[in-house]
């Protein structure tokens, strides 16, 4: 399979992910008080809701990138430092959780796929049709534990700055967010121009293995 096709079959991927990650926002959020994304429209399974297009391009690209985040009014919540904190948390938690389901997934269809490819050849439409399927699931797990690690670093406007709104005396955090913008265009063109997330691959790597190393327990496989 050419690079062209595999970025086709990339694109579904994260729109997917993308969904999940923003849905899983506004659930916790409506469920902690919050109704500002159900009004808005933003509880829907429609990707394009949640789409961010630099951010969706470079989650294409690099398998790092960003959603349009859900808006949240913390003035609905009880406690709004906790529960901030928790509605950031469940976009990454969410795809980390799909990214361990998707494990399973794709391994049976390369164990099919190899199967096929034995009998009918690699070439048969039955063998890359199967393929074209253990793509889209394995970048499905990729992209989701991409997006989810990113999203945890701590630094506006990810989720990971919202989770240290928990940690942080309030004056410190606003202090920061100050440069929100200044901060997320820096983000940005680190992603556009190429940067490479060493660090962040090799985590993901690490989960990554783990999870099928898990899976490999069972005696299916």
């Amino acid at each position: 399979m050419n690079t062209i096709a595999r970025y086709l079959i990339t694109v579904p991927a994260v729109l997917l992910v993308i969904m999940l990650h923003e849905l899983a926002h506004g659930i916790v959020a409506y469920k902690l008080g919050d109704p500002t994304a159900k009004r808005m429209g933003r509880l829907t399974l429609n990707p394009l809701k949640h789409l961010d297009p630099i951010g969706a391009v470079c989650m294409v690209l690099f398998h790092f990138g960003w959603a349009k985040p859900v808006p949240v009014d913390t003035r609905y919540f009880r406690n709004p430092k906790r529960d901030m904190a928790l509605t950031a948390l469940a976009g990454p938690l969410s795809n980390i959780l799909f990214a361990f389901l998707a494990v399973p997934v794709y391994l049976l269809v390369w164990k099919g796929y190899v199967s096929v490819a034995v009998t009918s050849g690699m070439e048969s439409f039955a063998a890359n049709f199967i393929l074209t399927v253990f793509y889209f699931v394995y970048y499905f797990h990729a992209v989701s534990l991409g997006l989810s690690l990113f999203n945890l670093i701590p630094l506006p406007p990810l989720d990971g700055s919202r989770i240290l709104f928990a940690f942080l005396p309030p004056r410190y955090y606003f202090s920061i967010m100050r440069y929100e913008r200044m901060i997320s265009f820096a983000l940005m063109l680190f992603l556009l121009t190429g940067a490479n997330f060493g660090f962040l691959n090799g985590i993901a790597s690490g989960i990554s293995g783990l999870m099928e190393s898990v899976w490999m327990l069972l005696p299916i496989f």
